[in-house]
């Protein structure tokens, strides 16, 4: 298993890397496509993702065969084929619809730090994953998710809270990600131990 980097991401073999932007310690799975993104500190997906016109936080779990800002036909025209904007793959003397691909690029996804992302999810266009959010293997997630709340389903609708709001509060309200590798190094055994408001309760007084 390769050591994760702060200087550059880990990509795996057979990606299509297209405008997007790092950060540290990042791991991008075999045969993803990634596509005008930004992907935060620490965040990874598995292999076989697609990921286009998305801002994903740090800490950020990606699970296989996940699709992130899940791109759209447009239906409202006489056809949804490739041929009304790519139309260049089909004649000569014709360029793409580059205002089609502007406005698809402009609606951004936004997947908040400390998320999971269960596989072969798919998230639409435009929507915002709150911090701490869960979203379930197979989810389509037309819809904002809170933060701390497990979402599934087709379409994705809400199971349950991952932390009661009060503690979800404190948590974002600490973000422990942004603490630095070394504070995090330090904090790394009672990220194991301790239960969610039992680690609150011990660092919520270092930061007091």
């Amino acid at each position: 298993m390769a050591r994760l980097r702060s200087d550059q991401p880990f990509i795996h073999p057979d990606c299509a890397i297209t405008n997007a932007t790092f950060g540290e310690y990042v791991e991008i799975g075999a045969g993803t496509r990634v596509a005008n993104a930004v992907i935060g500190d620490y965040s990874y997906c598995d292999r076989t993702c697609d990921i286009a016109n998305a801002e994903i936080g740090k800490f950020a779990n990606i699970a296989s065969f996940t699709r992130i800002g899940a791109t759209d036909h447009p239906m409202e025209k006489a056809s949804l084929h490739h041929f009304l904007y790519r139309s260049a793959d089909y004649w000569d003397d014709v360029e793409v619809d580059a205002t089609w691909f502007e406005h698809r690029a402009s609606r951004i996804t936004r997947i908040g730090h400390d998320t999971w992302i269960g596989h072969a999810a798919i998230i639409k266009p435009e929507i915002t994953i709150g911090h701490g959010a869960v979203v379930a293997a197979g989810a389509v997630v037309t819809k904002d998710v809170a933060p701390y709340t497990i979402v599934g389903g087709v379409t994705a609708d809400p199971i349950r809270r991952r932390y009661s709001e009060d503690v979800a509060e404190r948590m974002m309200a600490m973000a422990w990600w942004d603490w630095d590798n070394a504070r995090l190094r330090l904090a790394l055994p009672d990220f194991r131990a301790l239960k969610a408001e039992a680690f609150l309760e011990k660092y919520e007084k270092h930061q007091a």
